[in-house]
């Protein structure tokens, strides 16, 4: 099989998948409306294993996406319940079996079509539930484990999004809880006009399952996928520009210390990279992208306040260090720049002369050499003899010598270096302008050794393979079309300029790097 037509065999399954999750991400939010980015976000959260946090006022459809990510599986049983100051774990994860405890002395749950045997959960007002809870909660998110009495229950919870219209408090203890929910969204009412009218005319059953057999996701499939995303490689690109989120956001923090931090831990960015492997392979993609690192954005803030922050400083990065921070751009640019240098010292002379130049005086004036005294006027200003032309006469001021106007004459350049020639009364009137001696420097190229000569190919050859290979890795990160990524399941099109833009940047200074290199191998083998 031809390499290209293997290139188009593996292709085929990546763009099946991609069409496949769009199609089923669109039927999941049929009847909705302005819920398309949360809705697309938690179907990716569930794939990734993930879990997202909702925040918003109360009838904004929180549960409603809740029971529409459901129906994206083809096994999927859901749990709901609305925490409150006085829930027990009883309401959660199931009753206590009295029959276990009289019987075998055993303390454990009937867990059956409670939380640990839902494959999407949904908890509503979760800051309202109690410590007992939010223990169990820390090890079913963290593990996919409930401890069950003395027996550990493996649980196969595909998704669990949590919602509250306010935040935990900085003093409670849901602090581990909150941070292990990765994915967090500010779910808000219908702005556009439009939307509301629609929304509200609009007699389709909502709660009803969208979603074609089809296109629902098996258990074995969730099985595979899951092996696939952990192969999805991750690029230079990426891992920097995240370091750089991390750099700037600390420093941040360091500027504004009356303000809540932003604070990320290590387990958080570990799982953004988890999310972001995710969302490259139900996008057809073998590695991640910069499109893909916008999504940190969703997975940073710990309050509303710090989302725009957010927002810029993943954006600001992605345009002004994407593809460049993973090159050696500096380092090759002043590479080049030092062989220009040592070539230029070897192969050019300066020689020092004088030279005879104009006197301005002032900076601003030229003074005429005027022994006779045809009309009035000694000085001219130095931008209107500069715009003079030699044979072309315009209307010229001069001035005496205190710099006041006193006369509008016709007037060009000499043929003659420093001279000016003045129509008065039907005379062709030259004068000489005051010069002085300068010492002026000019290079002369001379040859250089042949020996250094042979050392400068050299030299050439490593930088135009270093600066050809960092070209090369540029160019093989491109898309094949742009479209791929105004398409991306999850980011919006209208951020694709900042990637473009990135590494239209990079690919023009190192472009500019190889020109360089060229011109100058060129100049010093002139010389031989």
């Amino acid at each position: 099989m031809k390499a290209s037509e293997m290139e188009a065999t593996t292709a085929a399954p990546q763009t099946a998948m991609k069409a496949r999750i769009d199609a089923l991400a669109s039927a999941m939010c049929k009847g909705l409306y302005e819920r398309d980015e949360v809705m697309r976000l938690a179907l990716l959260t569930a794939i990734s294993g993930e879990s997202i946090f909702l925040l918003g006022p109360p009838g904004v459809g929180k549960s409603l996406i809740a029971r529409r990510l459901k129906y994206a599986f083809s096994e999927g049983k859901t749990f709901e319940y609305l925490m409150t100051r006085f829930s027990t774990p009883d309401e959660v994860f199931g009753p206590i079996s009295i029959k276990r405890l009289k019987e075998d002395d055993q303390y454990e749950r009937l867990t059956e079509n409670y939380m640990p045997d839902a494959s999407v959960v949904f908890l509503d007002e979760i800051w309202k539930s109690s410590s007992s809870i939010q223990n169990a909660l820390l090890t079913i998110i963290n593990e996919r484990v409930y401890r069950n009495g003395q027996q550990e229950l493996p649980v196969n919870i595909r998704a669990i999004i949590t919602a509250s219209n306010e935040l935990p408090d900085a003093g409670d203890s849901f602090g581990p809880l909150w941070d292990r929910l990765l994915v967090r969204y500010d779910i808000q009412g219908i702005q556009s006009g439009k939307n509301f009218r629609a929304m509200i005319t609009d007699t389709e059953e909502v709660y009803e399952d969208p979603v074609p057999a089809e296109l629902k996701i098996s258990e074995q499939e969730l099985n595979d996928w899951n092996q696939a995303i952990d192969q999805v490689a991750i690029p230079e690109e990426v891992v920097t520009s995240l370091e750089m989120i991390k750099q700037r956001i600390e420093k941040r923090n360091a500027k504004n210390p009356n303000e809540a931090p932003i604070l990320i831990y290590d387990r958080r960015w570990k799982k953004t990279i988890r999310l972001l492997r995710t969302s490259a392979f139900l996008n057809g993609r073998s590695k991640v992208d910069l499109m893909d690192l916008f999504l940190t954005m969703h997975c940073l803030w710990n309050n509303p306040g710090q989302i725009t922050p957010l927002r810029e400083i993943v954006a600001r990065t992605v345009r002004e260090h994407g593809y460049s921070i993973a090159l050696p751009l500096g380092q090759l640019s002043s590479e080049v720049e030092a062989f220009e240098d040592e070539v230029n010292e070897e192969t050019t002379v300066k020689l020092t002369e004088e030279q005879e130049v104009l006197t301005p005086f002032d900076d601003v004036w030229y003074k005429l050499i005027k022994p006779d005294a045809q009309f009035e006027g000694i000085l001219l200003k130095v931008n209107d003899f500069n715009r003079l032309q030699t044979g072309e006469f315009e209307v010229t001021n001069f001035y005496d010598a205190s710099g006041n106007l006193v006369n509008r004459l016709q007037a060009s350049k000499s043929s003659k270096a420093f001279e000016i020639v003045i129509k008065y009364n039907s005379l062709d009137l030259a004068y000489k302008l005051h010069t002085h001696k300068a010492e002026k420097t000019r290079k002369v190229k001379r040859k250089a050794h042949k020996m250094l000569v042979h050392h400068w190919n050299d030299r050439y050859q490593l930088l135009h393979q270093d600066v050809s290979k960092a070209l090369t890795k540029v160019e093989s990160s491109k898309p094949e079309h742009w479209q791929e990524m105004h398409e991306h399941l999850f980011t919006s099109g209208r951020l694709v300029p900042l990637v473009k833009a990135n590494m239209e940047e990079v690919a023009g200074e190192l472009n500019k790097l190889k020109l360089r290199l060229e011109k100058l191998r060129f100049d010093y083998e002139e010389q031989q």
